[in-house]
């Protein structure tokens, strides 16, 4: 490192930003190069990457949930789901048909596992949220078995948490990957689920992974968002998250 780099060193040790990059004469020096070239191509195969459906099946059921069904969008593959959002967002014929003979009675809360854009992040972040978040809502309401959904967009949760006979439907899908972030978690609350509901009608909370929002304080702010919501009887920008402050009052 350099004499004109060294005021950043700490820096660099906080963030995974790409700050104060340096040059070889006129150009990018080839370490910092090389490095956003392995990031870019990282972020490219989250994209791409399929979720392993059965191993994270059966971690949930390892961590006590009801067996949990696998429904699918309209899109075909992994190509038309990227070509045609809109198809992410509705379920096939079979899904829907197994979601409507399954629901017995209305839940308060549906959960739904959607791949999106990246399919690590649900794999490795969205079953310590889901522990987390259970024991955050000591078992305070009905919630219905869990939902995987392939090739999913946000919205297709609105469509399963209405054939669920849901007040709440969440949402956790992998988020689009950036060049320092290929396995961030959004989770998306939405209530009195219906097809057409839009993105100002629901609350998120983002970046969920160990380096951006820890899945435990994501659970606790899903608590307060999921309670608050039914409370209510709203989501989206009606409902203004008020989670820090409830737990900071909470503080002894």
């Amino acid at each position: 490192m350099s004499g004109d780099d060294e005021p950043w060193a700490e820096l660099r040790r906080h963030t995974p930003a790409r700050i104060a990059l340096g040059r070889s004469g006129s150009s990018q020096r080839t370490a910092d190069w090389l490095r956003f070239a392995a990031d870019h191509a990282q972020a490219r195969d989250a994209v791409h990457l399929p979720l392993d459906e059965a191993a994270l099946r059966a971690g949930l059921i390892e961590d006590g949930w009801p067996e949990p069904l696998l429904v699918h969008s309209r899109a075909g593959t992994r190509a038309e789901y990227l070509r045609r959002p809109d198809l992410g967002r509705r379920l096939d014929a079979a899904g829907a048909a197994a979601l409507h003979s399954r629901a017995d009675a209305p839940v308060e809360l549906a959960l739904v596992l959607g791949d999106g854009l990246s399919a690590a992040a649900l794999q490795a972040h969205a079953r310590p949220l889901l522990r987390a978040l259970r024991e955050a809502l000591a078992q305070r309401l009905s919630i219905a078995p869990p939902v995987l959904a392939l090739q999913a967009r946000v919205a297709l949760g609105d469509e399963i948490g209405a054939l669920l006979q849901a007040k709440l439907v969440l949402v956790l899908i992998g988020e689009r990957p950036g060049l320092s972030s290929p396995d961030s978690l959004g989770a998306y609350l939405t209530h009195g689920p219906a097809v057409g509901r839009h993105d100002a009608q629901r609350n998120c909370v983002s970046n969920i992974r160990p380096a951006g929002l820890a899945p435990a304080l994501a659970a606790q702010r899903l608590a307060w968002l999921i309670q608050a919501s039914l409370r209510r009887g709203l989501s989206g920008i009606a409902l203004k998250d008020d989670s820090e402050a409830a737990l900071i009052a909470d503080q002894p």
